[in-house]
């Protein structure tokens, strides 16, 4: 069963543009969370509202895609 609903989520695609250097403490443990260490590093997520949630604190330091 698990393995139906993983295969038919949406992915979005989350790729790092900017340092998050400079920026608070919390948008760098955001970042981190989202599975992105170096710059330009891309990661595949599921989309969900914790993600998106996520993504939306740090918008201007990343750019999202439909995968």
């Amino acid at each position: 069963m698990a393995n139906e609903t993983t295969a038919s989520a949406k992915v979005i695609r989350v790729t790092l543009i900017r340092s998050p250097l400079g920026f608070s403490t919390r948008h760098k443990a955001t970042v981190r969370a989202l599975g992105l260490r170096k710059m330009h590093q891309t990661v595949e997520l599921p989309d969900t509202p914790t993600a998106r949630g996520m993504i939306y604190k740090v918008a201007q330091l990343v750019k999202v895609e439909e995968a």
